[in-house]
């Protein structure tokens, strides 16, 4: 029976305030920036989107490997993304499926609105 990772840190709600309504607190601050970190590199970047947009919002890390380096810097990268958050993973047999955090995607989104 396959049994679904968590990341490494705890699960980000997304109930953060947007930048221009107050300000971070330390933890929250600590929480985002590995987020944006683990997305500021290309690879991670490309890997995390091929995940977003891939059929079902899940995708096996085979249909995925493809971005010019090799596997297991790709599993590098991707474990980068689990540990900040970013990305949960479930192992069925041989491959790992990846799935992004919803939550996630809700707290970056909602720090960088504009609305208060």
């Amino acid at each position: 029976m396959s049994k679904l990772r968590e990341p490494a840190r705890s699960p980000v709600e997304a109930c953060c305030t947007p930048l221009v309504g107050q300000e971070l607190s330390v933890e929250q601050s600590e929480l985002m920036a590995a987020m944006f970190k683990a997305l500021g590199d290309p690879v991670r970047l490309r890997l995390f989107s091929k995940i977003a947009s891939h059929p079902d919002g899940e995708a096996c890390v085979c249909d995925i490997s493809d971005v010019g380096v090799s596997q297991p810097t790709v599993s590098h990268h991707l474990k980068r993304l689990r540990e900040a958050g970013l990305l949960t993973s479930e192992r069925r047999g041989t491959w790992v499926y990846y799935r992004v955090t919803p939550s996630a995607l809700g707290a970056m989104s909602g720090m960088l609105s504009a609305d208060a």
